[in-house]
């Protein structure tokens, strides 16, 4: 016979008892079935575990040994049972989560991450930065549970792209550029469109891509504006580092003006460009894992009329 769990659980019950008829009782099984099970064990592992006497039934010195065996494998199995189940729940296991730069940048991001990890602290997060297309690229292949990025680049079908906030869009130029020379504050603070006539713009996406810096353009196509576009990178702290080289100007989300705050200049654009970074949470439709469902309902509900979030 191959030994099964149940054989052990069997003569755990009869070493327990010391008698067939209590152990079987305990089973809620047949005297009979039981004996012939343990007197099958028996043989399989070539000794005697009981001996038999009038009162019962009393374990041999093997029987002793292998008594402290079947009930370290039985808590071992119980144990593994339990972690199981947990999985299975979502309350333990484990989450790949990516974000864009400008994503992490906003408060909203470690707020939800510690919040999580406070309410499920058997669940590991695996953290890592990436750019809005490759993040869309491997939640769609299943390298990643969920995604933050600002505006999609792509829409593979089965993903859930859901906004959660949106805030305003901040002209960055180095310090001494002449767009760093308007006031902070006040009516003359804000940058035109007409202001990106024949400027080096530095883009944050794939060439060609949409998104942010494609809606950018196209206003700028509308009006008959030709900015110099230098280059198009994929990160946004390499695009805030080359305008604070002096490479040129951008465009990034107002969550970012604290980066390289002593060498860049932050602007808002004017009323009437509209144009704003939102936040959005990415995951796939389809996806059954329970700690992706509970990740997602604890965003949503961190967000839900939230205000401040909103800004």
């Amino acid at each position: 016979m191959d030994m099964e769990l149940r054989h052990l659980r069997y003569f755990l019950a009869v070493a327990e008892a010391g008698h067939l008829t209590r152990a079987a009782a305990r089973l809620n099984i047949q005297q009979p079935p039981l004996s012939q099970q343990i007197k099958a064990l028996e043989n399989h592992l070539g000794v005697a575990l009981f001996r038999r006497h009038a009162k019962g039934m009393a374990l041999t010195e093997s029987g002793e040994l292998f008594l402290e065996e079947a009930r370290r494998i039985l808590d071992s199995t119980a144990v593994m049972e339990q972690r199981m189940a947990r999985v299975a729940q979502g309350v333990r296991g484990r989450l790949a989560i990516a974000f864009t730069t400008s994503a992490a940048a906003h408060l909203l991001t470690p707020r939800v991450l510690r919040l999580f990890r406070g309410r499920y602290p058997e669940i590991e997060l695996s953290l890592s930065e990436n750019s809005a297309a490759e993040i869309t690229e491997r939640i769609a292949a299943r390298d990643l549970h969920c995604g933050f990025l600002r505006v999609p680049v792509g829409r593979p079908p089965g993903l859930v792209f859901r906004t959660l906030l949106k805030e305003p869009v901040l002209v960055a130029a180095p310090l001494d550029h002449r767009l760093a020379q308007k006031p902070r504050t006040g009516k003359n603070a804000a940058v035109a469109l007409k202001d990106f006539q024949d400027e080096n713009l530095i883009l944050v996406r794939r060439a060609g891509a949409p998104g942010l810096y494609a809606n950018l353009l196209a206003l700028c196509a509308e009006r008959g504006i030709c900015p110099n576009v230098v280059a198009e990178v994929e990160r946004m702290m390499t695009n805030l580092n080359l305008v604070a080289a002096g490479a040129g100007i951008s465009v990034v989300p107002a969550s970012m003006q604290q980066v390289h705050a002593k060498t860049v200049a932050y602007r808002p654009l004017g009323k009437s460009i509209h144009l704003n970074a939102p936040l959005n949470l990415v995951y796939r439709a389809a996806d059954e894992t329970a700690a992706t469902g509970f990740f997602v309902d604890l965003v949503t509900s961190t967000t839900a009329g939230d205000d401040g979030a909103r800004s």
